[in-house]
């Protein structure tokens, strides 16, 4: 029987383990990057949405903002969510609720 080294073996093992302790690295890295990002993006819509509003006391009326491509955030994000209830069945949370489930 061959003779089997043990800190080659060691070795081995260590860099297999190496190479999969940096896959799970990446992946944290990358969940944490994605975080950061929605944290970021709901900053930037909460700053949007006081712009939005002080857009308006400033006297600009919500049509010429739209006319101007400055819709409300808020109200483009309402009518996305009610063409996709409109468009197929409603997702689980909503059935559960509509039928008195929770």
């Amino acid at each position: 029987m061959a003779t089997i080294d043990i800190e080659q073996t060691r070795n081995q093992a260590k860099a297999l383990l190496d190479s999969r302790i940096e896959s799970i690295t990446d992946l944290v890295k990358t969940r944490q990057r994605i975080a950061d990002l929605r944290e970021q993006l709901a900053e930037a819509e909460r700053e949007d949405k006081r712009a939005y509003v002080r857009a308006t006391k400033d006297g600009w009326s919500p049509e010429e903002l739209k006319k101007l491509g400055l819709e409300s955030a808020v109200a483009g994000r309402r009518r996305k969510s009610a063409g996709r209830a409109a468009a197929g069945a409603p997702d689980s949370s909503s059935a559960s609720e509509l039928s008195g489930e929770q």
